[in-house]
């Protein structure tokens, strides 16, 4: 996708998910930690500082999963995924980095929506 398309694209899925919850258009970090919640199939719940970070961090593996860096090792003793980095993710900058997750997650949740 060029940024143009990602950036109307994004524009799509933050209207999509504020009217879902009935909030403001959710940022990237927001989104990964939805999808940091999606993932660990548990539901809503309350979650500490460091598991809200936890699932940010499921939610960029899970991502970039679809691009070959990460795999899938599975579950710990309390369900929660962990990630294997199969090859080094390239240094991108900033925007760059922004942009691809954004991609990746406007590809994941059209994945979900499309079920």
């Amino acid at each position: 996708m060029k940024p143009a398309e990602i950036h109307a694209r994004w524009k799509q899925l933050q209207e999509r998910i504020a009217a879902a919850f009935d909030s403001e258009a959710p940022d990237l970090k927001v989104v990964l930690f939805l999808i940091g919640v999606q993932e660990l199939g548990k539901g809503p719940g309350r979650f500490s500082k460091r598991q809200k970070e936890e699932l940010m961090h499921i939610a960029t593996c899970r991502l970039l999963s679809e691009m070959g860096f990460y795999e899938l090792e599975g579950l710990d003793q309390d369900g929660w995924p962990h990630w294997k980095l199969i090859k080094p993710v390239p240094s991108y900058a900033l925007m760059e980095q922004e942009l691809l997750l954004k991609s990746l997650a406007i590809q994941y949740f059209e994945d979900i929506y499309e079920q």
